[in-house]
């Protein structure tokens, strides 16, 4: 078991989430082996709508929450507008009291959609680490790499020419552990040569049988068994569309020139039309202070940029990370024609009524929890009369009475100490004469 997570991301949260998705891919090309069709890039797809159907009740949550937002934003503009230019913090203060009511009338809590984002933002990460590493979750697939990179292990000159190769670089801390130099089979270094062989390119497996030519049968085989798992539609999903362009160019292939251009530019094309089914919020004025106008210019700018840096990624970057991005842009595309129906014939009304009880229920239980103040107040007031009370008639003939001079000394005596500066400033004396100094300023 150890061997197989040494090449597992070994994030403090996003460790654990991409451990269990990547159960989740290893038992689909589980099933997909069983049926005779092993093959990553439908695994991907696969595994993709499975977690955004997952996900889709998040979905439509955030989507309801934006929904009312719009409707919620006259009024919070008003309330911007009517506490524009006061800084201080009495208008502060009272603006986001009353923002705040605003949102407890429609029944939602202010930071209703980061919560949304915050639950879904690690799942997508953990997503990514898992499709960029498939055999690292995927046994069936690793087992493809292992007695190769085994024979590796043990040839003389095979760890410095690993290093040479395309993919190495990012497994550069792997290369110097004491557990690599050793130069001997153990599961660290086993993982290390399959991470690098996982990220080779064909010129890379081409290199790698001329440079070890006792070993270019088993070189070749493990390519081809990589290519059949890899293929996508007559496209290695291992290569990035980059270097598919730069060979198809080569060999003059106009078909070859075509697949290569086409999961960049499908990769921003699907994403630009999900970004259009998705509710967009208008912004409200063209006022530079105004925060929903400043928030939806924002987000306008990054639904223009998006799908750009994502044809830019997929040109770079491996083909099945291309695949990722079209499947998972066409899922959520799909999801968002039937998300936006049903909130069109959502009654909002009766949504914001339903928000409302949930919302007035949870004040109250914060309520119940957090004890009142004047409860403490009106606790110290017993106190204070119980102790009263317990002074007898007897305690009050035997309490010493001071004389007029008595009293006049003691209360000279006690500045005296206070404004040598060795009462302690947390003291009772310290608190009562600040709060003299105080009165006699003012008055």
């Amino acid at each position: 078991m150890t061997g197989v997570l040494l090449t597992q991301y070994q994030g403090t949260f996003i460790g654990p989430v991409a451990w269990v998705l990547g159960k989740l891919m290893d038992g689909v090309f589980i099933v997909l082996n069983a049926i005779g069709i092993p093959n990553i890039g439908l695994a991907i797809i696969i595994f993709t709508f499975v977690i955004y159907m997952c996900l889709m009740p998040l979905t439509i949550k955030q989507q309801k929450f934006s929904k009312l937002q719009v409707k919620m934003a006259p009024e919070l503009k008003a309330i911007q507008d009517k506490y524009k230019g006061r800084k201080d913090q009495e208008a502060m203060m009272a603006q986001q009291e009353e923002m705040k009511a605003v949102y407890g009338k429609y029944g939602v809590s202010q930071t209703g959609s980061c919560i949304q984002l915050i639950i879904q933002m690690p799942i997508l990460f953990a997503l990514y680490r898992v499709i960029d590493s498939i055999p690292a979750y995927v046994t069936s697939v690793k087992d493809v790499f292992v007695e190769l990179a085994n024979k590796l292990i043990v040839t003389s000159g095979s760890a410095d020419f690993m290093q040479t190769l395309s993919g190495a670089s990012r497994y550069a801390k792997q290369f110097s552990n004491t557990s690599f130099t050793a130069g001997t089979v153990n599961d660290y270094t086993t993982n290390t040569y399959i991470d690098v062989l996982n990220k080779a390119s064909t010129a890379d497996w081409s290199s790698l049988a001329t440079k070890f030519p006792d070993l270019a049968t088993l070189v070749n085989d493990t390519h081809k068994h990589v290519l059949s798992l890899n293929n996508f539609l007559g496209l290695n999903i291992g290569d990035s569309p980059s270097y598919l362009l730069k060979n198809a160019m080569s060999e003059k292939s106009f078909l070859l020139i075509l697949a290569a251009v086409s999961v960049p530019v499908l990769a921003a094309l699907t994403q630009w039309i999900n970004v259009k089914l998705m509710p967009q919020q208008a912004p409200t004025s063209n006022d530079p202070n105004d925060q929903a106008a400043q928030m939806a210019n924002t987000m306008k700018s990054m639904n223009t940029v998006m799908p750009l840096m994502s044809a830019f990624f997929c040109f770079t970057l491996p083909a099945g990370m291309g695949l990722y991005w079209i499947s998972g842009s066409v899922i959520r595309s799909i999801q968002q024609v039937f998300i936006n129906k049903h909130i069109d014939r959502m009654d909002l009304d009766a949504e914001i009524a339903k928000n409302q009880e949930k919302y007035q229920k949870k004040l109250e239980k914060m309520q119940e929890k957090t004890p009142n103040i004047n409860q403490y107040a009106k606790f110290n007031t017993r106190n204070l009369s119980a102790m009263a009370n317990s002074v007898t008639p007897a305690d009050e003939k035997t309490a010493p009475v001071m004389t007029e001079d008595e009293k006049n000394e003691a209360i000279k005596k006690t500045e005296s100490f206070y404004t040598s500066g060795k009462a302690r400033k947390d003291s009772l004396l310290s608190k009562a004469n600040m709060v003299r100094e105080f009165d006699e300023k003012n008055n």
